[in-house]
């Protein structure tokens, strides 16, 4: 069953994002198994990240758990807040999964 992870960044913390930025990449394609859709959360300009979605396709909540202790920038403490829900797939790519 899928689960929705959100991640906050710190305050203050663009540094620590771009510094940790390549790791985390090669981590995501290390991981894309798992990954049903991830991707950095905007300011409205689009200019500079705030934090993250995660959708993985894990059996249970302590595999997200994991996935997420297992990232880079949770490694190095960009997370302010990490919030995992459980997910039902509805509607993706325009297609629906009803």
């Amino acid at each position: 069953m899928p689960y929705l992870i959100e991640t906050w960044d710190k305050p203050e913390h663009d540094a620590v994002r771009q510094a940790n930025r390549p790791a985390h990449l090669a981590w995501l394609e290390e991981n894309k198994t798992q990954l049903l859709a991830c991707g950095a959360k905007m300011d409205d300009a689009g200019q500079r990240a705030q934090g993250s979605f995660y959708i993985v396709d894990v059996d249970e909540r302590a595999d997200a758990e994991r996935f997420i202790a297992a990232d880079p920038f949770t490694l190095v403490g960009l997370p302010d807040r990490v919030t995992i829900t459980r997910w039902r797939l509805a509607f993706l790519d325009r297609r629906s999964f009803l």
